[in-house]
């Protein structure tokens, strides 16, 4: 990964959906190599729900992987503090985090870029009613 332009992106990812690869393809395009942080089933669980994760981390990260814009995975554990995701976004030293505006976590992603000099992107707006949780509602 050394020489390459990294773009890091995070998140759940439970249900793919095309919402997913559309933001996946456009922050690919922000560098060479997309790396994506994929949150702990545990983590999962207390952001979305109860009755959630559908998929566990590793059939969430198989799929990802099988992506033409993904290039690697990195399948966090659960994590407490913000600290825990700093000392790993410093590890993979981004040049770009990728964001989708309207994002939740996007004060946390400002943050983290700022920490590490990278720029923080948005590659997309909430694309549509692409939802995970509307999809499972039947909503979508």
């Amino acid at each position: 990964m050394k020489g390459k332009k990294i773009v890091l992106v995070g998140g759940c990812f439970d249900i793919l959906h095309p919402g997913h690869v559309i933001f996946l393809e456009k922050a690919k395009k922000e560098g060479d190599l997309l790396v994506v942080l994929l949150e702990s089933d545990q983590k999962v669980h207390e952001l979305k729900g109860l009755n959630r994760p559908i998929h566990t981390q590793k059939a969430r990260a198989k799929v990802l992987s099988a992506l033409r814009s993904v290039d690697r995975v990195v399948m966090l554990p659960f994590m407490h503090k913000e600290e825990e995701y700093d000392a790993i976004i410093q590890k993979i030293k981004p040049k770009v985090i990728a964001a989708t505006s309207g994002d939740y976590a996007n004060k946390f992603k400002q943050r983290s870029a700022k920490l590490v000099g990278s720029k923080l992107k948005y590659v997309t707006r909430l694309i549509g009613n692409h939802s995970s949780s509307k999809i499972l509602t039947n909503k979508a």
